[in-house]
């Protein structure tokens, strides 16, 4: 899918005046076999349809009617630890980016540097997820949308985000907890059954399933392009129609 840049739409519509002009002066030429009159024609219907079209344009401009507004919605990715929330999200939000949708991507490790010493806890971090609703909140009021990715594994921080916000879809990365350990790159399920890791989600910390999860992918079934093609269909479908 390619976007179409100002450069080339402007030199689109001067080949196109260029094509047009000529085409009235072959004409009047044609039919009066004058060319000081085929060139001044040609030159004054220039000059009036380039003005014609400008003020047709700056008065749809302030025409509402047939205009349809795009809600700002939010894209709330929850699932164990390594279920592919934050690669997934990142081709769902870079996929959205060329639609020219007002976007933002949230991720839960970027927020945590921008927010130091938040806790594990569930009280923390139903805490932390309040924050995290007000700032989606603010980006809706300015009618920007948002990816998020976040383990968020407690039913009541979730639901928290659901009232707060408008338009929130969740994508619940369903993942078996062995296939999450084999993607463990950094080794951190390793260091949570050390107990070196504690209110580690999936380890020594409940997760909760989504009960009402608006979108679900089995990242063991779906691969990554599919998942992807699947939540961006239901976008699509629902917030851009």
């Amino acid at each position: 899918m390619y976007k179409e840049t100002n450069k080339r739409s402007i030199v689109k519509g001067i080949s196109w005046r260029i094509i047009a002009t000529t085409t009235t002066i072959a004409i009047v030429y044609f039919f009066f076999d004058r060319l000081d009159l085929a060139i001044a024609a040609g030159l004054i219907e220039t000059i009036l349809k380039v003005g014609l079209y400008w003020a047709h344009e700056r008065a749809w401009f302030k025409i509402k009617w047939g205009r349809k507004k795009i809600e700002p919605f939010n894209l709330w990715f929850t699932g164990l630890p390594l279920s592919g929330k934050t690669t997934i999200a990142n081709k769902v939000y870079e996929e959205l980016k060329k639609l020219d949708i007002p976007l933002e991507r949230l991720d839960s490790k970027d927020i945590r540097e921008l927010i130091p010493n938040i806790g594990y806890s569930r009280e923390d971090r139903n805490r932390h997820f309040k924050r995290i609703g007000h700032l989606i909140k603010t980006l809706q009021n300015n009618s920007i949308s948002t990816v998020c990715s976040f383990v968020s594994p407690y039913r009541e921080s979730r639901k928290a985000i659901r009232q707060m916000v408008k338009n929130n879809i969740v994508v619940y990365l369903k993942a078996n907890i062995e296939t999450c350990k084999k993607r463990d790159y950094k080794g951190v399920y390793e260091k949570a059954i050390k107990g070196e890791l504690q209110n580690f989600t999936g380890v020594n910390d409940i997760y909760e399933e989504p009960q009402y999860a608006e979108i679900v992918i089995d990242t063991d079934k779906i691969d990554i392009d599919e998942a992807v093609s699947i939540i961006i269909t239901y976008i699509k479908k629902e917030y851009i129609k």
